[in-house]
C-alpha cells in the first residue's frame, strides 16, 4: 500500500488542515525541504521572521522566543541555509556574524543523523535479525490485549504476547514493575522520533496519539508511515523501537514523527523541529534512537528547552563499540532530563556493539529484541537503540502512576539500576557502563511512593 493511500485511510481533512499551522512543512508534498547547512540566531528585540530570513538569505525553519530574558528554555531562530559554493563553514558563520551583528555558528545538516544499526538480514551484532531468519507473522495483539484486556499478559513468568522477549524482559524485572505500577503508562505520551513507524500495524492500533500531533519530516507531510524494503537500511526501526516502549509501558501512547529515511539518516534540521514539536504537541518523554558525532547548538538548545518543561529525553549510546557516545545521547552529562542508554547482552556483559563512556547513565538488554515489524509481522533487532526505548518505556511507567514528577526522575532510574562492574567481562570498562543495568522494579518502587 502506498503512503498516499494510507493517508487517505488514516487523515480526515481537518488533520491536514491543522498541520500548516506550526509546521515548516506542506502538507501533501513528497517530500521537504532540505538544507546543506543551517544556523542557531540567538534572537533580539525587534528580531522577526522576515528580518532574519532577509539577512540570512535562509529560511526560518524553528522560533523559539518563550524563554527570552528568562535564563530558562530557547531564545533563537534556527535557519536553513541555501548551498554556499564559494565559502566554507567558518567563512559563513563570519559573513553572517557580520550581516546579524551577533555570533553564530553554521552546522552540517544533511543526513547528520543515523540509526547506527547496520542491516545486513539474519546476522547478529548491531544488525536487524529477522525472527529465526525471517519474518514472522505477528500473533501478539493489539496493546489492549498486552494490557491484559483478553488474555493473561505474563503466565509463569511467559510474556505471552511476545514469548521471545521472556528472557529479556525477566532480566530487568518487568513483570514485577507492572504489577507494581498497575496503570501501565497510561496517560502518558512518548515521542518516538525515528524511520516513521507502520501505522496499519495491529499492534499500535488504540495505541497512537490523536493524528494531528504527527509529523513526517521526511516526506513534508503528516503520515510518519515507514517505507522501505526488507533487510535494507532502517525500514522497520521505528516500528520496532515503538513496540519495545508499548511492550514496557502498554497503555502509553506513542507519538509518531518521522525524521530518518528509508536509509536510516536523516537532518539535523528535521531532528530539531521534531524534539520541539514533540514537546509542544503533548510529549512526556521523547526518544531518540538515533546519533551523531555532530556536537550540535541547535540539538542541544532544542533538548535544554524541552527539558526546562519536564520533558525528558532518551537517547542511544551508538554501536561502533567505542570509548564515547554518540549525541545527543552524551548531552546526559551537561544537561538535566537527558537519560543515554548503552547495551549489554543477557548475562549483563556489555555488547560487542555498544559504546560506552563516563557520560553513559544507565545500560538494558539490546540484543535480539523482539518488537512488531512492518506489514503485519514480527523481527528482532539488535543494537542500543533498542535498549533506550525499554529506559523510555520505563519512565512512562512510572510517569503513568499520577503521583510521580518528572523531576529527579531519571536520578531515580540511574540509581535504582543493578550494577554490572563486578562482572569478570565488564572489567576493562568499569565506570563507563554507567550506573548499571536497568532494574524497572526497583526504580517503579523509587518512584512511586
Amino acid at each position: 500500500m502506498s503512503k498516499s493511500t494510507r493517508a487517505a485511510l488514516f487523515l480526515p481533512l481537518t488533520v491536514l488542515m491543522l498541520s500548516a499551522c506550526g509546521s515548516t512543512l506542506t502538507p501533501g508534498t513528497s517530500s521537504a525541504v532540505r538544507y546543506d547547512q543551517v544556523t542557531t540566531v540567538p534572537l533580539q528585540a525587534g528580531d522577526t521572521r522576515a528580518s532574519i530570513e532577509t539577512a540570512t538569505g535562509g529560511k526560518v525553519l524553528t522560533w523559539q522566543d518563550g524563554g527570552c530574558g528568562t535564563g530558562e528554555g530557547a531564545c533563537a531562530a534556527m535557519v536553513g541555509l541555501p548551498a554556499q559554493t564559494s565559502l566554507g563553514t567558518q567563512s559563513l558563520a563570519q559573513t553572517l556574524a557580520r550581516r546579524l551583528g551577533r555570533a553564530v555558528r553554521v552546522e552540517h545538516n544533511r543526513d547528520a543523523f543515523s540509526i547506527g544499526e547496520k542491516t545486513t538480514a539474519g546476522m547478529e551484532g548491531s544488525r536487524v535479525v529477522w525472527a529465526g531468519g525471517s519474518r514472522v507473522v505477528w500473533a501478539g495483539g493489539s496493546r489492549v490485549v498486552w494490557a491484559g484486556g483478553s488474555r493473561v499478559v505474563w503466565a509463569g513468568g511467559t510474556y505471552t504476547p511476545v514469548p521471545e522477549n521472556s528472557g529479556t524482559w525477566a532480566q530487568i524485572q518487568l513483570q514485577s514493575a507492572q504489577d507494581k505500577a498497575a496503570r501501565l503508562g497510561e496517560g502518558v505520551t512518548v515521542a518516538v522520533i525515528d524511520t516513521g513507524i507502520d501505522l496499519t500495524h495491529p499492534a499500535f492500533q488504540g495505541a497512537l496519539t490523536d493524528p494531528s500531533t504527527w509529523q513526517d519530516y521526511v516526506g513534508g507531510d503528516v503520515t510518519p508511515q515507514e517505507e522501505g524494503v526488507y533487510g535494507e537500511g532502517g525500514y522497520g526501526h521505528g516500528t520496532n523501537v515503538a513496540g519495545i516502549v508499548l511492550q514496557v509501558a502498554p497503555l502509553a501512547k506513542i507519538m509518531p514523527i518521522r525524521v530518518l529515511g528509508s536509509d536510516g539518516s536523516g537532518d539535523l534540521s528535521s531532528v530539531v523541529q521534531a524534539i520541539y514539536w514533540a514537546a509542544d504537541h503533548g510529549a512526556n518523554v521523547i526518544n531518540l534512537s538515533l546519533g551523531t558525532t555532530q556536537d550540535s547548538d541547535s540539538v542541544k538548545a532544542a533538548i535544554r528547552a524541552v527539558s526546562a518543561r519536564n520533558v525528558l529525553v532518551v537517547s542511544s549510546a551508538g554501536n561502533e563499540d567505542q570509548d564515547k557516545i554518540t549525541y545527543p545521547a552524551a548531552y546526559a552529562g551537561d544537561l538535566q532530563g537527558v537519560l543515554s542508554v548503552g547495551s549489554v547482552d543477557a548475562q549483563d556483559v556489555k555488547s560487542e556493539f555498544s559504546n560506552y563512556s563516563g557520560k553513559l547513565k544507565v545500560v538494558t538488554p539490546g540484543e535480539s529484541v523482539y518488537a512488531p515489524a512492518p506489514e503485519n509481522t514480527m523481527a528482532a533487532w539488535s543494537g542500543t537503540s533498542m535498549s533506550s526505548p525499554m529506559a523510555a518505556g520505563a519512565l512512562a511507567l512510572a510517569l503513568g502512576q499520577g503521583n510521580v514528577s518528572a523531576a529527579g526522575l531519571i536520578g531515580k532510574l540511574t540509581g535504582s539500576a543493578d550494577s554490572v562492574d563486578g562482572i569478570a567481562a565488564n572489567r576493562d570498562y568499569r565506570g563507563k557502563l554507567g550506573s548499571g543495568r536497568l532494574n524497572v522494579s526497583a526504580f517503579v518502587t523509587a518512584a512511586v511512593q
